[in-house]
């Protein structure tokens, strides 16, 4: 496995790691209705242009598979207020517990740290006992911070993570 920025050739492959993984790792918390209506060619376009405007240290980082190409990816951003955040990080079902989530959480961290950035944020669903596994084992930790998106038919509540670079 390698790890190295996206490009916008990257884009539909993206947006099928996106579509697939949410499918699975979100069943059961988000509607099923619109789990089947995710569209790997909307978020593909979308992909391309975030890929396009994104500088330093905003990016995406993809993590390369021997036989699968392009098997996850973790998309960062700095913000003014001089904090990180982990916008992303998605990996293939058949990827996980391989240690590419970890493979990719840390080069994302790295990437904020190479640009000054000692704290950084994410938001995870509630519900997602899985990922926020994930953080916790990785030293990350919920601030208290929550927010509510009922945007897709039923109220999907965040939970903010903070971590704190060594």
């Amino acid at each position: 496995m390698r790890i190295r920025s996206a490009t916008v050739d990257d884009a539909d492959m993206l947006a099928v790691v996106q579509t697939r993984t949410s499918q699975q790792a979100y069943r059961g918390v988000m509607p099923d209705h619109h789990l089947a209506r995710l569209d790997p060619a909307r978020r593909s376009r979308v992909w391309r242009q975030l890929i396009e405007s994104d500088v330093f240290p905003a990016g995406t980082l993809v993590l390369e598979h021997e036989s699968d190409g392009v098997a996850g990816f973790i998309n960062v951003a700095a913000h003014p207020d001089g904090v990180g955040e982990v916008r992303a990080v998605y990996v293939l079902p058949e990827h996980w517990g391989s240690g590419a989530g970890r493979l990719l959480m840390a080069a994302g961290l790295q990437r904020l740290a190479d640009a000054g950035y000692r704290e950084v944020v994410l938001w995870v669903l509630e519900a997602n006992e899985r990922a926020r596994r994930f953080y916790q084992a990785g030293g990350w930790f919920a601030d208290g911070a929550t927010k509510t998106d009922d945007s897709r038919g039923t109220p999907l509540v965040a939970v903010r993570y903070r971590y704190r670079q060594p």
